[in-house]
């Protein structure tokens, strides 16, 4: 706790407010939080996971080492530390494309993918098209599906 002093009213006041932790571990106590449910953890599997890297039962007493290699043991165990992309545009574009796979000559290579894109929209990766080039691009992938499979 640090100490606050207020000078200028009639009456000194201490106020005490909370020092605030290191931003890094707060962000990796987060992503054991992440992992402990992506494994589908217990309570006490968690805890017993922490007893077993760093010989303590919580989060709070580990030290940014610690939780390091807590997370690098859940990582063995098969935690994905990202997400999938934010942009759910992108994942139709890949979904819709991996399913044209087989239908094409290409065999449905990421490079075709991104010459495809380029073509379409002058973006060179599907990865940074915005919502409604990429909803041009899903629309002309629909329509080549369709004329792949009529012919097909």
């Amino acid at each position: 706790m640090q100490e606050i002093r207020v000078a200028g009213m009639k009456q000194k006041r201490t106020f005490r407010r909370p020092v605030r932790q290191d931003s890094n571990r707060d962000g990796m106590v987060r992503k054991l939080h992440v992992g402990r449910k992506q494994l589908g953890l217990e309570d006490a599997d968690y805890r017993a996971l922490l007893q077993r890297v760093t010989g303590k039962t919580s989060s709070t007493q580990c030290s940014e080492g610690e939780l390091d290699l807590v997370l690098a043991e859940m990582k063995r165990l098969g935690f994905r530390g990202k997400s999938p992309s934010g942009k759910p545009h992108v994942r139709k574009v890949y979904a819709l494309w991996g399913d044209m796979g087989p239908l094409l000559r290409s065999g449905g290579t990421k490079e075709a993918l991104r010459a495809y894109v380029q073509r379409m929209t002058g973006v060179s990766a599907p990865e940074f098209l915005d919502e409604p080039s990429a909803r041009k691009v899903i629309e002309g992938l629909k329509a080549w599906q369709k004329r792949l499979e009529g012919s097909a």
